[in-house]
């Protein structure tokens, strides 16, 4: 009968290390450096709640990039997988990746209205120079002067679409960073759209 406890004790724990893996995989983002990064900048913020002028922010300013952060923290502290991006541009979109913790952030090439592997950390997006984009909070499609990379934090579900009245490519979230060529180490080519539709596709990110 003491046998008989034990092993059902043993199958218990099991169960439960089994089912709650999943839960596990959104806490440990909140291990990374991102998290880190972002609580930060939001207890920064913060401290200058009272008088956001002398951050540099008007008012609107101050409320918009508050709420940017506050829901970078809550897509880390609640993602159950890691970031992925969703290409529904129309197009080949370049995206950066990494395996995790077997691979640095590259350059890959995800084929239109395909998703990368939840295997691996979708970083960003990088849009070429001439690409109308809706980067800001009014929702105007700018043309790039310059080609940039866009950042966003661990757990992101990016979703890249072209808007079909204006041509400009959307985001679902706000970057977490935008970085142009000497600003960050990953690479940001000369590429234009034409130049990214002709690379092989990187079918070892696929989902």
């Amino acid at each position: 009968m003491k046998f008989f406890r034990v092993v059902l004790v043993a199958l218990v724990l099991l169960l439960n290390l089994v089912v709650a893996q999943p839960s596990w995989a959104g806490k440990n983002l909140t291990k990374g450096a991102d998290y880190a990064e972002v609580t930060q900048a939001l207890n920064q913020l913060l401290q200058v709640k009272d008088a956001p002028d002398q951050a540099g922010y008007t008012p609107e300013q101050y409320q918009q990039r508050l709420g940017e952060l506050q829901s970078q923290k809550y897509i880390i502290e609640t993602a159950n997988k890691r970031a992925q991006c969703r290409n529904q541009t129309g197009q080949t979109l370049a995206v950066y990746a990494n395996k995790a913790g077997k691979s640095p952030t590259q350059l890959y090439f995800l084929g239109a209205g395909k998703v990368t592997d939840d295997d691996w950390d979708c970083d960003g997006i990088f849009l070429p120079a001439g690409t109308q984009a809706v980067l800001g909070p009014n929702g105007v499609a700018q043309e790039l002067a310059e080609p940039i990379a866009i950042k966003v934090v661990d757990g992101t579900q990016l979703i890249a679409r072209t808007n079909p009245a204006t041509g400009g490519i959307e985001l679902n979230v706000a970057p977490a960073k935008v970085f142009k060529a000497g600003e960050t180490n990953w690479s940001i080519p000369a590429f234009s759209q034409a130049d990214i539709n002709v690379q092989p596709l990187s079918k070892q990110i696929l989902d």
